[in-house]
């Protein structure tokens, strides 16, 4: 039997000839008997009652449901999705409830409050200012928020990166300038260097992110000679420093003309000048003059240090944390012996002659790591330490293939003279004809302007020769036996694989060969 209702009469009884199951009426499921239970809505039950008359539940309230049958029903509140106990609690990231019972003890949400202008975040029932573990940048500085909600002090970048959405990024600070090559840089809201046109006509130098006139020449091109003012194919001075921008990079990598992959031993590098061309013989030559035989020019206890760094103390040592450059030390002074048969270390291929000639725009070679030292610290300069020649050589975080670029250095030497092609362009090296003169392969400039980054002759470095450590503005300055050498040469031996930014040499400090020379780096 079903029962229908049948408007203005009533509930009428109707027969059916099929069998079917009784549909449930009320609030339990279909079984006989029949009972029923009102819903506080019901009009078919008096409100009051506390059975129907066919048995069951009482009225239950709005947040209620009958459960149970006959004499076992009962009114259960219905779960509320988010209230379970009086109190607040978080709906969103945005807004917070507030529970409450009614008088049934059912628990509900009361009300919803959103979380905005200071307070935009919701966080244990309650609006707070940020979410935990977040960041965000205050001046140049990182805050975190912390597990209440509020922001921590900020801690200050350092001064080469800058905070961009909370994190301390790129490789300058608000506010820096600088110079990449005659070309004045200024750090934009991302932390990085950002150029503006080359310095030219009445300014043609870069200094300090401005272009100026040019400084007065160092002490080995004052004296207008060959080698001092004829470099290169302009012919310009033999002197001209070119800036470089501090940045990191990774000082390990290999790069086939892809890119560069293997990262590894990253450094940090704050802005210098690095000399456009190697020592000349030239330049070389009054330095000889000043040194007289011992008679004349040392280096001061203490000079040839990296004193725009550190507040005045140079590099850090990589080899000894807390400790920094030395600069030259007295006893140093001992191995300088500049003596033209020293000089001359092997005949067939010295560039140093007694007077002068048709060498002086050569590099010079022949000179021991000491003796490099010292003439940069009479030039005004000092030695570069090995992370900052690697960082001009492989053009800083651009991590090139060749200083240039990617283009096979060839045999004509327009990129690097290696391979003794030069002049002629066979593999066959007799003496000092096969060194050229200093920026020859013009067309092998560095990112930041220096020629001959590779080949002709290999390079002095600050550093003594050791495992890469990490930090900023380092160098291994303790400990070792060796000293780098960087660059590559003129000769057959290495083929291209000694042009490469990333390949290291290395040789005692005592040692003078004629496949080495150096050059010299200044402050910015």
């Amino acid at each position: 039997m079903v029962f229908a209702f049948n408007a203005g009469i009533g509930f009428q009884r109707r027969s059916t000839k099929k069998s079917f199951a009784v549909l449930a009426v009320g609030c339990g499921l279909a079984a006989p008997p029949l009972v029923g239970c009102a819903s506080s809505s019901d009009s078919s039950m008096s409100s009051s009652s506390s059975r129907s008359s066919d048995g069951g539940c009482a009225a239950c309230g709005a947040r209620q449901s009958c459960t149970g049958f006959g004499d076992a029903a009962t009114c259960a509140c219905n779960a509320d999705p988010l209230c379970t106990a009086p109190g607040t609690l978080c709906t969103s990231n945005a807004a917070y409830a507030r529970c409450a019972q009614d008088e049934n003890g059912c628990f509900y949400e009361a009300s919803v409050t959103p979380c905005n202008g200071t307070t935009p975040v919701c966080l244990n029932g309650g609006c707070v200012t940020c979410i935990p573990a977040t960041t965000q940048c205050s001046g140049n500085g990182v805050q975190t928020c912390g597990s209440d909600g509020a922001w921590g002090a900020a801690l200050a970048c350092s001064a080469s990166t800058t905070c961009v959405f909370g994190e301390c990024t790129g490789v300058c600070g608000p506010g820096q300038t600088t110079c990449s090559g005659t070309t004045p840089q200024a750090c934009d809201a991302s932390g990085h260097w950002q150029g503006g046109p080359a310095c030219s006509g009445a300014t043609p130098y870069c200094s300090q992110g401005s272009c100026t006139v040019p400084p007065s020449p160092p002490p080995s091109c004052q004296v207008s000679a060959a080698g001092t003012t004829n470099c290169g194919a302009a012919s310009e001075s033999c002197c001209a420093s070119l800036g470089v921008p501090g940045g990191s990079y990774d000082r390990t990598y290999t790069n086939t003309g892809g890119g560069a992959t293997g990262l590894t031993d990253p450094a940090m590098i704050s802005s210098f000048r690095l000399d456009k061309y190697d020592v000349t013989v030239g330049r070389f030559r009054p330095f000889v003059s000043a040194w007289n035989g011992g008679a004349g020019f040392t280096p001061a206890a203490g000079s040839g240090k990296h004193a725009h760094l550190n507040g005045g103390l140079g590099l850090s040592d990589s080899a000894s944390p807390g400790t920094y450059e030395t600069g030259w030390i007295a006893a140093d002074t001992a191995n300088l012996a500049l003596s033209d048969a020293n000089l001359a270390c092997d005949p067939a291929y010295a560039t140093w002659t007694s007077a002068a000639g048709n060498q002086e725009t050569l590099p010079i070679n022949c000179v021991n790591w000491w003796e490099a030292y010292a003439f940069c610290i009479w030039d005004g300069g000092f030695l570069p330490s090995e992370a900052e020649w690697e960082y001009a050589a492989a053009g800083g975080s651009e991590q090139r293939e060749y200083p240039w670029g990617t283009a096979d250095p060839g045999a004509a030497n327009q990129y690097a003279i290696y391979g003794c092609f030069y002049p002629s362009g066979t593999t066959n090296c007799t003496g000092a004809s096969n060194i050229a003169p200093v920026g020859t392969a013009a067309a092998g400039a560095g990112l930041f302007g220096q020629l001959d980054l590779a080949g002709n002759v290999w390079q002095w470095n600050l550093d003594w020769s050791a495992p890469y450590a990490g930090g900023a503005d380092s160098a291994s300055l303790t400990g070792e036996s060796i000293r780098v050498l960087r660059g590559g040469n003129f000769s057959v031996y290495g083929g291209t694989s000694y042009l490469l930014p990333p390949v290291r040499n290395d040789d005692s400090p005592s040692d003078r060969s004629y496949d080495a020379g150096f050059r010299c780096a200044r402050s910015p």
